[in-house]
């Protein structure tokens, strides 16, 4: 075998062992603990590890004690993406029913989210701004305030070198959004606890945003949350944010991972995260309809992950029996291995 195929071999095992592995505890989430919430629609168009377990030799019996060698410290490692966890968390999300974006079915969401990532040590303050009144996937739907939450580790520092990992938390008024997008949210809070766990060599900002879901028939109008946080940026904070990455819709099954560019700047970000993962795992896309366009659209690298088509779209249909347990283990791995390489 010749030396590249042989470590094309190695990466696609390495991987197939991340996808794979479920055993690793999650952040326990019991369905009575679930905040009901409502949300707002996006109109979507879509084109197209197990971490490494360190064992130690035992000591020989027969070496003195005396000489046997210092023990070598080891890097931690994230218990393995728990898939068990992430649907119970979908499952939890769904229960509260539509989250429009300034519902109290959303801040019911947005209360048992930041429950969840501060349970995993993460510091979340809630960022407020205005939504206009409009039609949501057909339904009329009231103006007022809505938030993202936004979720820093402990030392976070906003001007220096950093990523964006976001999903939005609201739907359309017609669906539970299971999958639309509960997958994404839920995925993320997976993150969250992995990355403080075993931190990435660039820190990691985590973002829940608001009214990612369009307001209007024509759709022109949406992502109003990722649109309010990247305006709210300072100039020192916008040339820190070196990329972001949407979660949206990520747990319909496909036979591989869409990794998205927005189409009107540098598709720099999704070449990234693709070539983190074996190449047969994703698949290339351009896609306009998430907040990664916000990001994109103010000149920071952004991809999506997700939008596989799937019938119950803004629909009653969106219900936690369409996130494919196996779906959601290969977008947690390209996510993680992304992460890995930074």
């Amino acid at each position: 075998m010749s030396p590249r195929l042989a470590r094309s071999a190695i990466a696609l095992v390495s991987f197939a062992l991340l996808a794979g592995c479920t055993s690793a505890p999650g952040t326990s989430v019991p369905a009575s603990s679930a905040p009901t919430t409502s949300a707002a629609a996006s109109t979507d168009t879509t084109t197209s590890s197990s971490p490494t377990t360190s064992v130690t030799a035992p000591t020989s019996a027969a070496r003195p004690t005396a000489s046997a060698s210092p023990t070598t410290t080891r890097p931690p490692v994230a218990q393995p993406f728990d898939v068990g966890a992430v649907q119970q968390r979908v499952r939890a999300i769904a229960a509260i029913g539509s989250r429009d974006a300034v519902s109290p079915a959303y801040a019911r969401a947005a209360t048992y989210v930041t429950g969840q990532l501060e349970s995993v040590g993460w510091r979340v303050r809630a960022q407020r701004f205005e939504v206009p009144a409009g039609t949501s996937w057909g339904v009329r739907v009231p103006g007022g305030t809505s938030t993202n939450l936004i979720a820093d580790p402990p030392g976070f520092d906003s001007t220096e070198p950093h990523v964006v990992i976001g999903a939005h938390l609201d739907t359309v008024p017609q669906a539970p959004g299971a999958e639309d997008n509960a997958s994404g949210v839920a995925t993320v809070v997976e993150l969250a606890r992995m990355l403080r766990e075993q931190p990435a060599a660039t820190p990691v900002r985590l973002v829940l945003f608001g009214a990612e879901e369009a307001r209007v028939p024509a759709g022109t109008r949406y992502a109003f949350g990722s649109r309010h946080y990247v305006t709210t940026l300072t100039d020192a904070e916008r040339r820190a944010t070196r990329g972001m990455l949407a979660l949206d819709r990520v747990g319909v099954a496909g036979r591989t991972v869409p990794v998205c560019s927005g189409g009107r700047g540098t598709a720099s970000l999704a070449r990234d995260v693709r070539a983190a993962s074996p190449a047969s795992v994703t698949n290339r896309c351009t896609n306009r309809a998430s907040d990664h366009v916000s990001f994109e659209a103010a000149g920071i690298p952004a991809a999506r992950l997700g939008s596989v088509p799937f019938d119950g779209y803004h629909s009653a249909g969106d219900v936690p029996s369409v996130v494919s347990d196996s779906q959601m283990r290969r977008t947690g791995a390209v996510a993680w291995a992304w992460l890995r390489s930074l």
